[in-house]
């Protein structure tokens, strides 16, 4: 588990960042005439920042280099 933590660490994290970012925008923003597709529900707005919150912070991640 420490293993898979410590290898997957920054997506985890990019995913809670986002999470609270997409449910933030939800609430602070929104969509006032429901026609929205990702804002228009909060579920639709926190996966969708989840999302892009891990795909940014995957950026982040070294790369281990491999020797041949």
């Amino acid at each position: 588990m420490k293993k898979n933590f410590s290898k997957y660490y920054l997506y985890l994290i990019g995913a809670v960042v986002g999470a609270v970012a997409g449910f933030a925008y939800w609430y602070f923003i929104g969509c006032t005439s429901g026609t929205c597709m990702i804002t228009s529900k909060p579920v639709n707005s926190t996966l969708y920042g989840a999302m892009m919150g891990s795909l940014f912070f995957s950026i982040f991640q070294k790369e281990k280099s491999s020797t041949l």
